[in-house]
C-alpha cells in the first residue's frame, strides 16, 4: 500500500519549483538533511527516482514531471479545503497569503498590515513580493490567496478590483529642479534610467516615452527604484517612480522631482483573486480595506 504524507508532497513540490535543495529547505523550513531524506522515503514508496541529482542543481525524471503536475493538484485542493473551511467562519481569519509587487511593497505594505491586523482578529498575514507574472503563476496555482498589482492583469480565472489611481512622477538630478518638464519625445532623447526587465512598471514607463519593448542605447537598468533614484542623484540620467515612493526613495538623495502636466502617466493598483475561491466574498470585503488603507497614506 502507498503510504506518502502531505508533508512529503509539500516537500516534494518545494523542490520541483526551487531545483535546489538548499533554497527548498529554506523554503519549506527544516534542514536540507530532512528534506532529502523525505524526497528519499518517498521515492522508496513509488519504487521510481523522482530527481536528478546534480552538483549543484536537481532536475524532475520524467516520472517525476507527471508526479508534479499530479502533486499540484493535490496540494490546490488541500488550500481549497483549508480556504473552504476559513469562508465558512464568514470573515478572514488564520493564514492569508498576498503577493506584492516589489512598486509597492515597501511603501503600501506597512499601511495594509496595520489595517489588516486592527480589522481582523487572529489574521496571520504571509507576504511575498516579486514580480507581476511570478505573482499570477502563484495565484494560479493556489499559493496566493490574493494580491495587490497594476491593473489590467486580463486574466479571465481573476476578479480584478481597483484600488486606487496613481501618477507617476519625474526624477531629475537636482541642478534640473527649475527647468521645464520634458514632454514624452524629449526623455527619448534623454539618458533614461528604468527598471529591469520583468517589472510592468518598466512597461508602463516604457509606453508613457512612447518607446517599444526593445532596449534603446540610452536606457539603462536598475533592480530597484532606491537603486535609480541614487543613480539619478549620482547624475547618470533620470527616471519615473511612482507617487508612493518619493518621500521614500528622495530623502536621501540630491534630486529634484516634478510633475507632468495632464495627462500624465499613471497606473491603476488594484487587488485579485481566483474568481473561484472560497474566499472570494472575503476577499473583495477586503479590497475595502486596502483602498482605506491607501488613502490614509495620502497616495
Amino acid at each position: 500500500m502507498l503510504n506518502l504524507t502531505l508533508k512529503q508532497l509539500r516537500y516534494f513540490e518545494a523542490l520541483a519549483r526551487h531545483a535546489h535543495f538548499g533554497r527548498a529547505a529554506e523554503a519549506c523550513a527544516i534542514s536540507q538533511p530532512a528534506l532529502s531524506m523525505q524526497i528519499r522515503e518517498m521515492e522508496e514508496s513509488l519504487g521510481q527516482t523522482l530527481f536528478e541529482r546534480g552538483p549543484r542543481a536537481v532536475r524532475l525524471t520524467g516520472f517525476g514531471e507527471e508526479v508534479a503536475k499530479r502533486v499540484r493538484e493535490i496540494l490546490r485542493g488541500v488550500e481549497e479545503l483549508q480556504d473552504m473551511a476559513r469562508a465558512a467562519q464568514d470573515r478572514l481569519a488564520g493564514r492569508l497569503r498576498i503577493g506584492v509587487i516589489p512598486t509597492i511593497a515597501p511603501y503600501l505594505l506597512p499601511a495594509i498590515i496595520a489595517r489588516l491586523s486592527g480589522r481582523y482578529a487572529g489574521l496571520d498575514l504571509r507576504i511575498r513580493e516579486t514580480v507581476t507574472p511570478r505573482l499570477i503563476e502563484d495565484l494560479s496555482g493556489g499559493a496566493l490567496d490574493c494580491a495587490i498589482v497594476a491593473l489590467p492583469v486580463g486574466e479571465p480565472a481573476f476578479e480584478e478590483v481597483a484600488l486606487f489611481r496613481e501618477d507617476f512622477v519625474l526624477v531629475r538630478p537636482a541642478s534640473d529642479a527649475e527647468k521645464p518638464v520634458p514632454a514624452p519625445e524629449r526623455l527619448r532623447e534623454m539618458r533614461l534610467l528604468l527598471l529591469e526587465e520583468g517589472h510592468c512598471f518598466r512597461d508602463q514607463a516604457l509606453e508613457f516615452c512612447r518607446l517599444g519593448p526593445a532596449k534603446p542605447r540610452e536606457i539603462l537598468d536598475g533592480s530597484s527604484l532606491s537603486t535609480l533614484v541614487q543613480m539619478v542623484g549620482a547624475g547618470i540620467g533620470v527616471t519615473l517612480i511612482p507617487e508612493m515612493a518619493v518621500s521614500v526613495e528622495t530623502r536621501s538623495a540630491p534630486v529634484s522631482v516634478a510633475r507632468f502636466p495632464p495627462p500624465g502617466p499613471a497606473r491603476t493598483i488594484g487587488m485579485i483573486w481566483r474568481r473561484t475561491s472560497p474566499l472570494a466574498g472575503a476577499l473583495g470585503a477586503m479590497a475595502g480595506e486596502v483602498r482605506a488603507a491607501s488613502g490614509a497614506m495620502a497616495v
